[in-house]
């Protein structure tokens, strides 16, 4: 069954809110992805400069099963960094037809699709939308491309 956890977007202080809360929470982060690590990809808009120190992905566990995982948000990439909706339940699956079910059922009627399911570099599917009730979603499965931040801080 997927593992349930928690994602917050960041407007560019996503950095300074882990270090806190790796603080409250008694926690080590093991590392960031930086948006200058991101590998180049021709479907995608060019990383800013002013960007590419910023974090594209980082996170900490909680409990050993729960985990607390954030990023910035890039406005380069059509995000937009609005305050009350930047928040996702990130479902980690432990295989791609787990993935694909809950993809499936839980984007039905979806208000908006930010990512559909498919491959990226950091995961063999992966997919972000709204449900038809305007909750944000992201569905994972890394498969062979599921690895550890490593840490550039």
């Amino acid at each position: 069954m997927a593992k349930l956890h928690a994602y917050l977007n960041f407007n560019g202080n996503c950095e300074e809110a882990f270090t806190f809360y790796e603080k409250v929470f008694h926690t080590k982060n093991p590392g960031y992805m930086r948006y200058g690590d991101i590998p180049a990809d021709p479907q995608m808009p060019p990383i800013p400069d002013e960007a590419k120190n910023k974090i594209c992905h980082t996170a900490i566990s909680i409990n050993g099963d729960s985990m607390l995982m954030g990023a910035d948000v890039i406005p380069a990439f059509g995000q937009q960094y609005i305050q009350g909706n930047n928040t996702y339940v990130m479902l980690m699956c432990d295989d791609a037809t787990e993935a694909k079910t809950l993809h499936e059922a839980l984007s039905n009627e979806a208000q908006a699709v930010e990512m559909p399911l498919g491959e990226t570099f950091f995961a063999e599917l992966y997919s972000s939308f709204q449900d038809k009730f305007g909750i944000s979603w992201m569905i994972y499965f890394g498969g062979n491309k599921d690895v550890d931040c490593e840490s550039n801080a």
